[in-house]
């Protein structure tokens, strides 16, 4: 394992930084609430009268004017975001930085085989999609009890499931692109991030496109449905689960059989 814990150390600094960045402000955004709460209720009625723009955020199914309603609708749509921006970056670096700083001769020497290597690499990027959102979720119930509201246990598991999911599927594509790529493709990462995020977005307002749902993880972790139907979506998340296994695979496959650059 001396791989994984390489790659742990390595993101060790990148892990604090996006954890105190995203988790402290969703933090913050549930400390700040109490003061918040007067305006919120306003926006909140302003938004139940903006129709399609509602509908995208969740607004027609939550309201701001409850901390539940802020948490679903707002925090989770903010980590869910950092969160994937996180993985993206994490995942297009993990193989492709080798030959980009000219260190996988170094790294191809030692008696570890290829697959060892991309087994490794793989499980530090889930580890460290795993660590940021548990030391988040934790952050997010410690705000709950300090603001002394009842912590919806159930709803608050399947987001962070969901949101875990999401994060993995797309540092997994982000993964595979770095199988491909010779240098760190990190605007691709992004773009990807951004692409599924608007694209929830818009099948959310446009009832003709409403089956690109089933294409962007950042539909089956919307905060907003899970507090609303207490469930989640399993044929979504089904899907989901199926095209990381793909692109995982996709990956494994090119970095077989790529002639790497010293």
């Amino acid at each position: 394992m001396t791989v994984w814990k390489h790659e742990m150390k390595m993101n060790k600094k990148a892990l604090c930084i996006w954890i105190l960045c995203v988790g402290a402000m969703c933090f913050g955004c549930i400390l700040m609430y109490t003061s918040l709460e007067d305006s919120l209720q306003d926006m909140a009625d302003m938004y139940s009268n903006m129709g399609s723009l509602s509908v995208a955020m969740g607004m027609d199914k939550m309201s701001l004017a409850t901390l539940v309603g802020f948490y679903a609708t707002e925090i989770l749509m903010l980590h869910g975001l950092g969160g994937a921006m996180f993985a993206a970056i994490t995942g297009t670096g993990m193989l492709s930085k080798e030959e980009a700083g000219h260190t996988s001769e170094f790294l191809h020497v030692f008696p570890v085989g290829r697959s060892s290597i991309l087994l490794q690499k793989y499980f530090a990027l889930v580890c460290n999609i795993i660590i940021f959102n548990l030391v988040c979720m934790l952050a997010y119930i410690v705000g709950f009890l300090l603001m002394e509201e009842e912590v919806p246990e159930k709803e608050m598991l399947l987001s962070a499931v969901t949101q875990l999911l999401m994060q993995i599927e797309i540092g997994t594509l982000c993964f595979c692109i770095s199988a491909f790529a010779r240098k760190n493709f990190l605007g691709a990462g992004l773009g990807i991030v951004i692409f599924f995020f608007a694209t929830d977005m818009m099948c959310r307002i446009i009832p003709a496109i409403e089956n690109i749902k089933y294409i962007t993880p950042f539909y089956y972790a919307n905060g907003a449905d899970i507090f609303t139907s207490k469930s989640i979506e399993g044929v979504m998340i089904s899907i989901g689960i199926g095209l990381t296994l793909i692109a995982f695979l996709t990956g494994c496959w090119k970095y077989h059989r790529k002639d790497l650059a010293a």
